[in-house]
């Protein structure tokens, strides 16, 4: 990079720069971040803010149905609408994470992809594996990528 930062890496991590946390060092990766940031915050936990946020977390131990997913896509797209105006999202798929492999946290799975979980999760038949596609539009080139969220 050209040495401007954009702000702190999320999940956390040490620098190995000298600062005491990773920062971002493109405007992608920090979209990036601030979209894991929405999508991870609990509705009503922030002062002055109340509505930044999703109700993902209401969705944990749901039946795996359609409804649920349903749900979950329609709570993912109206925030991110609403708090990240230069992101458009153009494909969420929500399925059952039972047939994935155990949780691990951050990491590259098999497809090379980078995914982040709710580690330590012991009753694999009640998580969602949801696959959010996004396109950046406020950059001249309107990147495309993807985050999958394990909840």
């Amino acid at each position: 990079a050209n040495g401007i930062t954009y702000g702190i890496t999320f999940p956390f991590r040490d620098s190995f720069d000298g600062k005491y946390l990773d920062l971002t060092d493109y405007a992608s990766e920090e979209v990036r971040t601030d979209l894991i940031h929405l999508l991870l915050t609990r509705k009503g936990s922030r002062y002055y803010l109340p509505d930044f946020g999703t109700r993902l977390y209401e969705y944990i131990f749901e039946p795996l149905d359609g409804p649920t997913f349903a749900e979950i896509e329609a709570e993912i797209r109206d925030s991110v609408e609403e708090f990240m105006p230069g992101v458009l999202i153009t494909n969420i798929t929500i399925t059952d994470a039972s047939m994935d492999e155990e949780n691990k946290g951050t990491f590259i799975n098999g497809d090379d992809q980078r995914e982040f979980t709710v580690p330590n999760i012991s009753q694999k038949e009640h998580t969602a594996r949801v696959k959010i596609d996004y396109k950046i539009t406020s950059d001249s080139f309107n990147s495309s990528d993807f985050i999958i969220l394990n909840i």
